[in-house]
């Protein structure tokens, strides 16, 4: 077992090696660099029906090195910690920046933009989970699911996974930053019915702390209850009507709309939303906030890839948008001024409505509950949206019966725009937190 307290290097380790490369690439002429510098480790296990299906253990590490000759920029990596690696590494993004094309919007950030004070963000917890230890949680939770009903009578498994990782970033205009974080998980997926009646479905959590972590029993009985509620869905007529995306599904419309407003694909003209900033992009009820430095949150950081320090700011307010996602380059592409998102965004928070997913479905009292999404039919450039998805079927605000093997479409532009209500459901796991979303009408291809 690798132990928690087992990273290789410290992190004035990692900084010594940032400096050492950025010395070097100093002296054999680069008129600027930046690098980063990580390490990880982690133990996964999964059992399947009460039998261990596996154990992996993984251990990583790796520097990155981005060189600038002017506004010549080459890059190179390696997972060699050695002095002569090093040295290779600088020498090879230097022989890459003597061979491309200058590029006016190539180079660090302005000085003043970096960040300076980067105080704990309460980020790495490491968990002593022996792997006998891990096996007996995953079948504990795995046992859970199938004590819900005797109709449960498959499993593609349960698991226990624990990350650590730590990392410095550096450049040479003197930013320095990094901090170590941890990532643990619980899961399960069973499978109710049998013959042309299965139905598959799982549940999760996921958290910077395995004190926050669910029990495993109830990941269990939830992952459960969603497979014996999907027992006997059938396909419905095509139709148009309202959809209420449950929220571990409303994360994803937010993800499209931050690839819609990130810096690479407004400067290539590759989005629905391009010259949007200022204008109503969603319904009024949508207001978005971004929430770099709340404490154990995934995407939390004082400083993007850039270095450049992160704040808090607000994304979308009633609706109108009033920023995008760009990294230094991304915004010199486009004449303007970096948020700080450089790599993503950071902790995306949708405000809460007033309504619980049952409240919701009153709302809109007759239509589709989506909890399953199915492929990655979604045109960034028109904002065409096409998915397969199953859920249940929703008359005078409750569920009537379960529903597979249609497809939702419509386009994003309208989908946003038509956004009835958000909930108050939000689950605290992940980067982005948003409640069920209820969409006043899509199509709803079936039979």
């Amino acid at each position: 077992m690798i132990s928690n307290s087992g990273f290789s290097y410290t992190q004035p380790q990692l900084q010594e090696i940032a400096a050492d490369i950025l010395k070097y690439a100093r002296k054999k002429g680069a008129s600027a660099c930046e690098t980063d510098i990580s390490e990880s480790f982690g133990q996964s296990v999964s059992v399947r029906k009460g039998a261990v299906e596996t154990i992996e253990y993984n251990r990583d590490k790796g520097i990155g090195v981005t060189v600038y000759l002017g506004q010549q920029r080459g890059q190179a990596s390696t997972s060699d910690f050695s002095r002569a690696a090093l040295k290779a590494a600088v020498d090879a993004a230097l022989s890459i920046a003597r061979f491309t094309a200058p590029d006016p919007c190539a180079g660090l950030a302005d000085k003043t933009l970096m960040a300076r004070d980067c105080p704990d963000l309460d980020l790495f917890h490491p968990w002593d989970m022996p792997v006998a230890d891990a096996i007996a949680l995953a079948r504990r939770c795995e046992e859970a699911a199938f004590a819900v009903d005797p109709l449960i009578r498959n499993s593609e498994g349960a698991g226990v996974s624990t990350q650590q990782s730590h990392f410095v970033s550096a450049n040479s205009l003197g930013f320095v930053g990094g901090f170590a974080n941890s990532r643990h998980s619980l899961s399960c997926a069973v499978i109710a019915g049998e013959g042309d009646t299965m139905q598959r479905e799982f549940w999760y959590d996921d958290r910077r702390d395995a004190a926050d972590l669910t029990a495993a029993e109830e990941v269990g009985r939830i992952a459960g209850e969603r497979a014996l509620a999907r027992h006997g869905a059938r396909r419905i007529r095509t139709r148009e009507a309202p959809v209420v995306f449950e929220a571990p599904l409303a994360v994803s419309l937010i993800g499209n709309f931050v690839q819609a407003t990130s810096g690479g694909a407004l400067y290539r003209h590759a989005s629905f939303l391009l010259d949007a900033l200022g204008q109503p992009v969603f319904s009024p009820v949508v207001s978005i906030g971004e929430r770099p430095h709340l404490p154990k949150a995934f995407g939390a950081s004082w400083f993007d890839g850039d270095g450049v320090a992160t704040q808090d700011r607000e994304v979308v307010i009633d609706g109108v948008l009033q920023g995008y996602f760009l990294s230094v380059y991304t915004a010199r592409k486009l004449g303007l001024q970096t948020t700080g998102n450089a790599g993503g965004s950071h902790n995306l928070r949708v405000k809460a409505g007033d309504d619980d997913l049952a409240a919701i479905l009153k709302k809109m009292d007759r239509g589709l509950l989506v909890t399953e999404l199915l492929g990655h039919g979604v045109n960034y450039v028109t904002g065409d949206y096409s998915r397969g998805a199953a859920g249940f079927w929703v008359e005078k605000g409750r569920i009537k019966h379960p529903v597979q093997e249609v497809t939702i479409a419509g386009n994003l532009r309208d989908m946003f725009r038509n956004i009835v209500a958000v909930g108050n459901d939000a689950l605290p796991r992940g980067a982005k937190h948003c409640g069920s979303v209820l969409i006043e009408r899509m199509k709803i291809a079936g039979r």
